[in-house]
């Protein structure tokens, strides 16, 4: 049984694509990727560790809620203060009443409730009785008091504040409740009658066999059962057979080989830093760990900072490794692209390495994105070699190149059984007569009137004002150099990935040659999105959570990419875009784009321009506004003017009335200006929505945290 809960009829592990590590050396010592633990309790006490449903981006591991709202926090000192003035008035207060200074009203209740026999030493209730009638009635008038200044003095406060914790001595935090089922125990297999598949796995957690990753695949085939998708008799025969090490990924590794993030599989979460105890922080989100799972990929996260903010080490980096994890799991399928070196995770971490560019890459791109479509591949590449350009020619747009590629793509395809390779192509864009003439050649007589009409337009358009096929031609030379004469092969002697195999849990990395060919990267990276946003369109299995990391969209951002990263969503898919300034997007596109992302992250170092952009999507927000007059005192009498004159001597200034002001107003949530200048090195600001619709404000964190 591979990761989803499947097996084939041999009992082998089906690969959707093979691995780019083979053919890379292993270390000569290399330790296993899962090492046994001493014993269980770790692992045990991780999945017994509680996780209550918190607000969008909280980290929930072992997570303490806190009020919506902040309690009011008095300053020691004035609540002390106001503490001893009321038991001052209090006692003000029962002193003039002892004495008689207010008279004897306060007896009246008394009078009134109880017989006149009760009164006097001669009474019913005799000299003791009596006694203890009317100090029983001064009590209860003093505890009335004592109440009444002591809620006005909040009394208790200063208890909970100063008094209750040095009674205590200290304490250990209290921790959150236990679930009343042992997850450890897998109640969920024990009541669908798997009580020995359950057995087995929870005797496998005790001995210290099982990993966060083996749980969360496990888990992921069981839900494969309940659904329907594959037998309960399947499931319970890998696990009696393997343990632990059921249900494999096809690539048979049950961990990755370092991790430098802190992740929790049981929630799909990643923790990326902490939210700063700040005022603009809503007090629910303050000081918590804030932490990213495919609930917020899933409405795509993009990510603008200057170059040395941390873009990344501190989101690209654990989010890629996160997504790793989540495919060991069976949950997921991830394509990681940037620059060769950029720090995205070691070979070993991946599945297929895509190195283009670079002689000794095992693995090939496939061009066209693995289609058979003559359209399909044309569109395609049309959105890569000419998608950037807002007005390519005078009266033309993308689908005039994508009519052109069309032209000449299904003809080639019914002669060769093939798309062209990169040098074929160029030369039929150049309308050299040669590859044209043969082309028609070779489509006379076999009753494909419909191509030789393609090809017929294509030849007439060649030269003409406003043809698209001399762009076209431009920007396919640029991949028609000697560092790429090994790459985009379509004769099947390669090894070349499609994005077709994002139907499988797949970890992908692609390193884009940026030195000495910027252009050609960013046009390889254009290729590479929009191959992304049509294959997870057409999946079969959307359960699987499909997301493309692009450490650098620098030229990326066309109008038909921000329509492709808004249709992500619905197709449980999502896309990780990093710039470094808003100035690498069309004006004409920030905002869509910025409206398109439903997480959105603004770094230290940003541009002012970049701010406002920020700033006009987080929109405003109603807040209380203090406006603060000093007036100075006009003193009308003689005694008053001299103790003005002593005032200013002493104090060297005029005497002045304070005037207090509190309005309603409506402003930014963050101005640019606080986006340029007010964010402290290593920290960022980050609106969160997930795919619920559920959302937070813009939050401040510590990226280092």
């Amino acid at each position: 049984m591979d990761s989803d809960g499947t097996q084939d009829a041999r009992g082998t592990h089906a690969n959707p694509v093979p691995r780019a590590r083979a053919a890379v050396p292993p270390p000569p010592s290399r330790a296993p990727s899962v090492p046994p633990l001493p014993d269980g309790s770790a692992f045990l006490d991780w999945l017994r560790t509680p996780r209550p449903k918190a607000l969008p981006g909280v980290w929930r591991f072992g997570h303490r809620p806190r009020p919506d709202e902040e309690p009011e926090d008095i300053p020691a000192r004035q609540l002390v203060s106001g503490a001893l003035i009321a038991f001052l008035a209090g006692w003000l207060i029962w002193s003039l009443l002892q004495n008689g200074y207010l008279g004897g009203w306060w007896w009246v209740p008394l009078f009134l409730v109880t017989p006149d026999s009760w009164r006097g030493s001669d009474g019913d209730l005799g000299p003791t009785g009596t006694a203890f009638l009317y100090n029983g009635y001064q009590l209860l008038v003093a505890l009335i008091i004592m109440v009444a200044v002591g809620k006005l003095g909040r009394w208790g406060e200063v208890w909970r504040r100063f008094v209750a914790p040095r009674l205590r001595g200290p304490q250990r935090q209290e921790a959150p409740p236990v679930p009343t089922e042992d997850p450890a125990q897998w109640p969920d297999l024990r009541a669908a009658g798997a009580d020995a598949a359950a057995e087995r796995l929870a005797s496998e957690a005790r001995a210290g066999l099982m990993r966060d990753v083996d749980h969360a695949r496990i888990v992921r085939a069981w839900q494969g059962v309940r659904t329907g998708r594959h037998t309960l008799a399947a499931f319970t025969g890998a696990v009696l057979k393997d343990g632990a090490a059921a249900c494999l990924h096809p690539s048979g590794e049950r961990d990755l080989p370092a991790r430098l993030a802190r992740h929790d599989l049981v929630t799909g979460q990643v923790r990326l830093g902490t939210t700063a105890d700040d005022p603009r922080n809503p007090y629910a989100y303050r000081g918590a760990a804030l932490a990213l799972g495919p609930d917020l990929l899933g409405t795509s996260l993009l990510a603008v900072g200057p170059a040395g903010s941390g873009k990344t080490a501190t989101v690209v980096r654990p989010l890629a490794e996160s997504l790793c994890l989540h495919a060991l799991a069976g949950r997921a399928a991830v394509v990681v692209v940037g620059a060769a070196g950029a720090g995205l995770g070691p070979v070993d971490a991946y599945d297929v390495v895509v190195q283009i560019g670079n002689p000794a890459s095992v693995y090939d791109l496939d061009l066209y994105g693995g289609t058979t479509d003559p359209d399909e591949a044309a569109a395609v590449l049309a959105e890569a070699l000419v998608g950037d350009l807002a007005d390519p020619h005078p009266g033309s747009d993308s689908r005039r190149a994508t009519t052109v590629l069309a032209q000449l793509l299904g003809p080639f395809r019914a002669v060769h059984a093939r798309f062209p390779s990169v040098p074929e192509l160029r030369q039929l864009l150049d309308g050299a007569p040669g590859p044209l003439d043969a082309l028609r050649t070779a489509l006379q007589g076999s009753g494909q009137d419909s191509l030789l009409r393609e090809l017929d337009a294509r030849e007439r358009q060649l030269g003409n004002p406003g043809d698209m096929a001399a762009v076209l031609a431009d920007r396919v030379a640029l991949l028609d150099r000697p560092a790429f004469a090994g790459f985009f092969d379509t004769s099947g002697h390669s090894k070349p990935f499609s994005l077709k195999a994002l139907d499988h849990p797949v970890r992908v990395r692609i390193d884009l040659p940026e030195r000495g060919h910027a252009d050609a990267s960013r046009m390889l990276a254009r290729l590479v999105l929009a191959q992304f946003t049509a294959s997870v369109a057409v999946r079969e299995d959307r359960s699987l959570f499909a997301c493309l990391v692009l450490d650098d969209a620098t030229g990326v951002v066309t109008p038909e990419t921000v329509r492709g990263i808004q249709r992500l969503r619905s197709v449980n898919a999502g896309a990780v875009l990093t710039l470094r300034t808003l100035d690498d997007v069309p004006r004409p596109l920030r905002g869509p784009l910025l409206g398109s992302a439903g997480c959105r992250m603004a770094l230290s170092g940003l541009t002012p321009w970049d701010g406002q952009d920020f700033a006009e999507v987080w929109g405003k927000e109603w807040t209380e506004a203090r406006d603060v007059t000093d007036r100075q005192i006009i003193a009308e009498t003689p005694a008053g003017k001299a103790v003005h004159m002593l005032r200013r001597v002493i104090t060297g200034k005029a005497p002045t009335a304070r005037a207090v002001t509190v309005r309603q107003v409506e402003r930014e949530r963050w101005s640019a200006s606080e986006l340029a200048h007010g964010l402290p090195a290593g920290h960022a600001v980050l609106s969160l929505t997930d795919v619920n619709g559920e959302h937070a404000p813009p939050l401040l964190v510590d990226l280092r945290g």
